[in-house]
């Protein structure tokens, strides 16, 4: 059972729903972001989206493309995101980890490498935003076989039609993106995301977990009550990039996993 499952098993065996924490690797710097990301898990982090800085990321808002900058500019780079997973798991060998990116990055590396490296490294998943079912046999695949869940984005335009060929290769879980747009855009709504999510698990056991637009404690227990879990991005890059101190960030983030755990 890989930590993704097991997470999500241990979670029903709880009557919990998961949350899932964003941060951008290398933001504000290499040491902070690793701190930060160090302590996720004891402010109740269930799963950890780790964010691939990359030079064009056209499907981030503002606030993620700043992040990304700010850990370019620090010299962050994917064998240095590779780096802070394998520091993490000197200390934590069960949360599961999901690198978020673009496929540039793993594609200069070479796929084969790539992949030899994040199984060493203990990463868990992947959501690649720009690669899509068509391009399958390119990383989902490959990745796949190694044991590394391959993470499908379903958003409010993916239609009857085109949902069963998001959902083939899919493991792990489903994000659902809640708005039409980049990240931070707009806020999610429960009431338009509830039939969303029913209609995606109509045709797939995997969890469900919404993420965009997801800002408070209260919305994010909102969106609980209606997916298997919500997922907190912007806000929590936010407040790293306002250059909150560690404990700060991580106490907001904690409030943001007690509200989706009431849900």
């Amino acid at each position: 059972m890989s930590r993704i499952d097991a997470k999500f098993a241990q979670l029903r065996a709880e009557g919990k729903k998961a949350f899932v924490a964003y941060v951008m690797a290398g933001d504000p710097d290499y040491d902070t972001g690793l701190a930060i990301t160090k302590g996720l898990p004891e402010a109740g982090v269930d799963i950890i989206e780790l964010g691939m800085p990359f030079t064009d990321p056209m499907a981030d808002g503002a606030t993620i493309q700043l992040a990304g900058q700010r850990a370019l500019e620090g010299g962050q780079n994917l064998e240095k995101t590779l780096q802070y997973a394998r520091e993490f798991r000197k200390e934590d060998d069960t949360t599961p980890i999901v690198m978020m990116g673009y496929y540039n990055p793993i594609y200069s590396r070479g796929v084969d490498a790539f992949l030899v490296d994040a199984v060493a490294a203990g990463i868990d998943g992947l959501i690649i935003v720009d690669l899509p079912p068509e391009e399958d046999d390119e990383l989902c695949i490959p990745a796949q076989n190694m044991g590394i869940n391959f993470i499908r984005l379903a958003t409010p335009t993916t239609d009857d039609k085109r949902l069963p060929a998001v959902l083939k290769n899919t493991s792990g879980f489903v994000y659902y993106v809640s708005v039409t747009g980049i990240t931070g855009a707009a806020a999610a709504q429960a009431g338009e995301v509830g039939p969303e999510v029913a209609r995606i698990k109509s045709q797939t056991e995997l969890p469900v977990i919404v993420g965009f637009g997801i800002r408070t404690p209260e919305a994010a227990e909102e969106i609980a009550r209606i997916a298997d879990g919500a997922v907190v991005g912007s806000a929590i890059v936010e407040k790293i990039g306002a250059g909150e101190s560690v404990a700060d960030v991580l106490a907001f983030v904690r409030g943001l996993a007690d509200g989706t755990h009431r849900g």
